[in-house]
């Protein structure tokens, strides 16, 4: 009898907890609206690039190869979104007059090496040609040849777009892009054009000489959004997504505001507000307010931060932990020599390497970039300039972020006594 009570107990209490998120005051209309990957009808405050793209693109439905394209700006800037809209609406074009278009988009991030951008590339079209080349295992040269051969089996424009181009240049090397730009002179069918999408203005500082040789490209440069422009992105989308009158006037202008510090980044500005819903529909609210978007900003550092933390190299995320133990031992604000006497004690408590001072120096100054550190110089008068460095995040923050790392978790379980043995 007493298991089926609690069942029946548990069964009431689950039925009930659905029954109050089912009943609630729906905000959302359509939430994938305020997606990075929802591609709207219009683009506001984007028609000159819009413009400028199609003007480079618009040979393709002559039948004349348009040049390869470099399109530029910081995160958030509508890049992405606008070369979608641009190559969407060419597909179109293009099957009205009876042009054979494709276009392949990749992401850099993802797909991160030459052999896996080419493999892609050939599996697109694994349909037409019944073939399809796995992830790992052929000589790049090999995936290559198929690449060209089934490429060329017809006439057609592949219009290849690689965004965050400059990811996969930095990790795999410029290989891949030699090898795309100079693809049309071992083709007789087929003409290939790329898009390439960075946020990196520095990116062609990168290539080596013969590729830029052989880029031909074009540029197009996304600036910033401005407050005013983001709240027009986000009045669009808004319209859309909510249900209307659940959204008090101050909410857009807030997003947009704050999304305008963070360098005109209408993807933080859209992040914003969706959370700000979510967060307003977990509660019950019948209207999403200024505090729900104060709330929404705060989840979305912690979890931006949390993030950045999972992705550091090895030895930065040793030298970080350091900073925890100086932390917890009220050692903080500390020097960069005794933050390395505490990196090199936990270096050897996983068996790892130690980097040089001056590696580690470099390794402070970046997560003082990334916000994770303050790293401030001072003076200290006839004893020169030191630099004082304290920690912007809980200690609590980083060691549940390493509780799933299996490189670090031996570090959880030095003692406090061990701790102020190394410190």
């Amino acid at each position: 009898m007493f298991p089926v009570e609690v069942g029946a107990v548990n069964d009431d209490y689950l039925g009930s907890i659905f029954e109050k998120y089912l009943h609630a005051k729906k905000i959302f209309k359509n939430k994938e609206v305020l997606r990075h990957s929802y591609t709207p009808k219009e683009l506001p405050h984007r028609r000159e690039q819009i413009e400028n793209l199609a003007h480079i693109l618009v040979p393709v439905l002559k039948g004349e190869t348009p040049s390869n394209i470099f399109v530029y700006g910081k995160t958030g800037t509508g890049k992405t979104v606008t070369v979608k809209f641009v190559t969407e609406e060419l597909k179109r074009i293009s099957e009205k007059y009876q042009v054979p278009v494709e276009v392949i988009y990749i992401n850099c991030e993802i797909v991160d090496t030459q052999y896996r951008v080419l493999a892609n590339i050939v599996n697109y079209f694994r349909n037409e040609s019944g073939f399809e080349v796995p992830l790992v295992g052929w000589p790049t040269d090999e995936v290559y040849a198929k690449l060209k051969e089934i490429i060329d089996a017809r006439e057609r424009f592949v219009i290849i777009v690689l965004d965050e181009i400059d990811k996969l240049v930095k990790k795999s090397g410029d290989d891949i892009l030699y090898s795309l730009t100079r693809i049309n002179t071992e083709l007789s069918r087929a003409k290939v054009s790329i898009i390439g999408i960075s946020n990196d203005l520095k990116f062609k500082e990168y290539l080596d000489a013969r590729v830029l040789s052989s880029l031909s490209e074009e540029e197009v440069v996304f600036p910033p959004y401005d407050a005013n422009q983001l709240k027009d992105i986000l009045m669009q989308r808004a319209v859309v997504a909510f249900h209307e009158g659940v959204l008090d006037d101050a909410v857009v202008p807030l997003c947009a505001a704050l999304a305008a510090r963070e360098h005109g980044d209408a993807r933080r500005a859209l992040d914003l507000l969706r959370v700000a819903g979510e967060i307003a529909e977990r509660e019950g609210a019948s209207k999403v307010t200024e505090r729900h978007v104060w709330s929404a900003q705060e989840k979305i550092e912690q979890d931006t931060m949390e993030e950045v933390i999972k992705t550091l190299p090895l030895h930065s995320k040793v030298l970080l932990y350091s900073i925890v133990l100086l932390d917890e031992n009220g050692e903080l604000p500390a020097n960069t020599g005794d933050v390395y006497a505490v990196y090199k004690s936990l270096c050897e408590h996983i068996d790892l390497d130690p980097l040089t001072q001056r590696r580690i120096s470099d390794l402070i100054n970046e997560l003082d970039m990334l916000g994770i550190i303050n790293a401030k110089v001072v003076s200290k008068g006839r004893y020169g300039r030191t630099k004082e460095i304290r920690l912007n995040v809980t200690p609590y923050k980083v060691k549940n972020i390493y509780r799933h790392d299996i490189q670090l978790q031996p570090l959880l379980t030095i003692s406090m006594s061990s701790q102020r043995r190394l410190v």
